[in-house]
């Protein structure tokens, strides 16, 4: 997939205005323009930016089971992938967590370049001092270990929350790791820009905070 088939591939897939797609390729240019001063993206990635992180990120929201109705919360929101992306292509409000400066200060003037300040909040803090909140769905790119995640995320969820966790080639490792110890139930999916990579889709099963494991040695 080229730059030129990943925006075709973006307007065939969703329902894709006239100002989404500018707002898109706005914020592709701010990515492009911010990346030479500071480490948002590897290098490497710059000219593929498209394929590497538009539609990395947006394929998220293809397995989100119908509308959003609630709010988005995405770990780690670094460049802005997949948070952003699936913001602008969803329509739904977001959270971004980032405990960084310079990525704080870089997702903030990101959001005001497009205008969506009302859409999306920056949450500049680390994610032990996020207030406790339900979200619909919770997103995290390349922020940490599933075992991690999950103790650090788990009072976000309900048991209606979808989880999006791109693992890259990690995901069935990751999970294996933690199915007998936490509730829940977690599909790889396979991503469309990377044959060796994948996601874990699915859900927390139980609302509370703990794996079974520290359950099961508190009776």
């Amino acid at each position: 997939m080229n730059e030129t088939e990943a925006q075709e591939w973006i307007i065939a897939n969703f329902d894709v205005s006239r100002e989404t797609l500018e707002r898109l390729e706005a914020f592709v240019g701010f990515v492009r323009n911010e990346a030479q001063s500071q480490n948002l993206i590897a290098r490497s990635t710059v000219d593929q930016i498209w394929q590497r992180h538009v539609v990395d990120s947006a394929q998220l929201l293809l397995h989100v089971p119908g509308a959003i109705t609630g709010e988005w919360i995405d770990l780690g929101a670094g460049a802005g992938f997949p948070g952003i992306v699936t913001a602008l292509l969803g329509g739904h409000r977001t959270l971004l967590v980032e405990s960084r400066a310079k990525r704080i200060d870089y997702l903030q003037r990101a959001v005001a370049m497009l205008d969506l300040e009302d859409q999306i909040s920056v949450a500049g803090m680390p994610l032990e001092r996020v207030p406790t909140h339900e979200y619909a769905v919770i997103s995290a790119r390349a922020f940490a270990p599933l075992p991690k995640l999950l103790e650090l995320a788990a009072r976000f969820s309900t048991q209606n929350t979808t989880w999006l966790l791109p693992k890259g080639r990690n995901a069935a490792m990751e999970y294996g790791d933690c199915r007998e110890i936490w509730p829940i139930a977690f599909e790889i999916k396979p991503s469309i820009t990377d044959d060796e990579a994948g996601i874990l889709v699915g859900k927390l099963l139980s609302s509370a905070d703990k794996p079974l494991k520290m359950k099961a040695e508190q009776k």
